[in-house]
């Protein structure tokens, strides 16, 4: 069995947390956070080429001392 542990929420973000469990389906209020998380830390694809005339990484030749 995991660990548990218990969170205190505002009324507001337990509102909220309910309406994201609902639309995802998800079957629990911890499956509904890690969804969460994972699209928090997922690039988002707006963000993809957000730079276009960045120039791309090349590495000089005498980047070491030996």
């Amino acid at each position: 069995m995991q660990d548990r542990t218990s969170v205190q929420l505002d009324r507001d973000t337990k509102d909220l947390l309910d309406r994201v469990k609902h639309e995802r389906r998800a079957k629990s209020y911890a499956e509904a956070i890690r969804l969460l998380a994972r699209d928090a830390m997922r690039l988002r694809s707006s963000e993809a080429g957000s730079l276009p005339k960045l120039k791309p990484f090349r590495r000089d030749q005498l980047d070491r001392f030996d």
